[in-house]
């Protein structure tokens, strides 16, 4: 059976959540996470994300 309501939450964002990562700089890209660097609460992207999370980069 399809999924009817994947990617409904993004529907209401402005550009369907889309935009430029402000960490890697990537265009056209879903950024849907919320982040702290630097002191700031920053969106970026899901590789990003990962990337912080399992310790590649600060």
């Amino acid at each position: 059976m399809s999924k009817s309501h994947r990617g409904k939450g993004i529907l209401n964002q402005v550009a369907h959540g889309r935009g430029t990562c402000s960490r890697c700089k990537a265009t056209g890209i879903k950024i849907l996470y919320e982040q702290e660097i630097d002191g700031n609460k920053v969106k970026i992207c899901k590789f990003c994300k990962a990337a912080i999370k399992n310790g590649k980069t600060a």
